[in-house]
């Protein structure tokens, strides 16, 4: 089988470079695009989002115990706790489809079912408190609420139909002897250490990148003027409890295992994110695919607008908020409210990235079905919520 997988690659490879017209001025652009786009998630969100992500996976593959991601989000664990957790998540981390994955990964590797764990997935950058305001003072009140009540209810019903079509399959496949064992706890130190360790983790990313907000939003744009003093304190409470709480061998298991994390993930993730500059360009920039075309074909109402609204939301790369000012100038354009609805419910949550990712870490039929019920979802929503507005 892997032979097989490099042969496709390398197949793919030579039909691209044999078959593209590099000589064209458009294919040429939409190349330097997927450089530019390339470089632009490397300096804005490697550092700062996904490097912190991988070592908030790593931890919860070391330092939380199997026992306790199975009590409560594994497939037998209490559903309103598990889905209320997997569901709220979002609020706190406000990350983008591409950072969620560590986290993702991390808790779905260490024995969380499959239904809370896609019901992170999908809240971690669609519930996004920053984005919903933007989105109801620069879009309308109306569109904003309806993102905030979609995704919140997208999060829910999309983990319980992944658990409901997966979830024996899930138990078997993973084995539940490699997730429960006899040994009890692998913390060696009290659970509150080990939760304020995460939660340091957790606001040095957040703080980080807490996101610029219109000054009229006066605790949300206090916090971005200072947080890199909060996210500087975070860093030096970090490194005081790992000089004062862990062993050396411990932080050297945290380490490696970050380092399988990153290793998995982060070699699709740069090929997703070319991918997608080469198809459709940064924001505000043409790829292969000129962005007229995609206006024509989101105006009105039909199935097929919110339905073309939703797919390229889904393959597009989004960077937190970007999905904002993208929509205000499509809806200028003629776009749908109908199809709005529908791209902001499937785009921030999905990425030709993140669907790389997704496949190499719950395998193609689940990531299939994933990718399927966010876009079918976000279809019918879009189209429902234009009839009425």
């Amino acid at each position: 089988m892997k032979e097989k997988k490099i042969f496709l690659v390398l197949l793919l490879l030579f039909l691209a470079a044999y078959f593209i017209p590099f000589t064209k001025w458009n294919v040429q652009n939409a190349v330097m695009e997927a450089f530019l786009l390339l470089q632009e998630y490397a300096r804005q969100h490697v550092i700062l989002c996904l490097i912190p992500a991988f070592f908030i996976a790593g931890a919860i593959s070391v330092f939380i115990s199997k026992e306790s991601v199975i009590k409560l989000l594994g497939p037998k664990s209490n559903k309103a706790l598990a889905y209320s957790i997997a569901s709220i998540s979002g609020t706190i981390l406000a990350v983008c489809s591409c950072t969620v994955l560590p986290l993702f990964s991390g808790i779905y590797t260490r024995g969380a079912g499959i239904g809370p764990a896609t019901a992170f997935l999908y809240s971690g950058p669609a519930i996004n408190i920053l984005a919903i305001i933007l989105t109801a003072k620069v879009l309308g009140a109306k569109l904003g609420l309806a993102r905030a009540l979609g995704a919140v209810a997208f999060s829910v019903i999309i983990g319980l139909l992944m658990q409901l079509f997966f979830g024996r399959e899930d138990e078997k496949s993973r084995n539940q002897n490699e997730f429960i064992s006899s040994e009890g706890p692998k913390d060696a130190r009290p659970l509150w250490k080990t939760a304020l360790y995460m939660a340091t983790m957790i606001g040095i990313l957040v703080f980080l990148n807490w996101a610029k907000a219109d000054p009229s939003i006066r605790i949300w744009y206090f916090i971005y003027r200072i947080k890199w003093y909060l996210g500087g304190a975070f860093l030096i409470v970090l490194a005081w409890m790992l000089v004062s709480w862990f062993k050396k061998e411990e932080l050297k298991e945290w380490t490696f295992s970050t380092w399988i994390f990153a290793k998995q993930i982060f070699p699709l993730l740069l090929g997703g994110v070319m991918v997608a500059g080469f198809l459709l360009g940064r924001p505000g920039h043409e790829g292969v695919i000129p962005s007229s075309w995609v206006a024509r074909l989101v105006g009105g109402n039909s199935l097929g607008a919110n339905l073309f609204a939703s797919v390229a939301g889904a393959f597009m790369y989004f960077a937190t908020l970007t999905e904002i000012p993208i929509l205000q100038g499509l809806l200028g354009s003629g776009m749908g409210h109908g199809p709005a609805l529908a791209l902001l419910l499937a785009g921030p949550a999905l990425s030709l990235p993140s669907m790389l990712i997704i496949r190499s870490v719950i395998g193609t039929k689940k990531a299939v079905a994933y990718i399927l019920l966010v876009v079918v979802m976000a279809t019918i929503t879009g189209m429902v919520y234009g009839q009425f507005f």
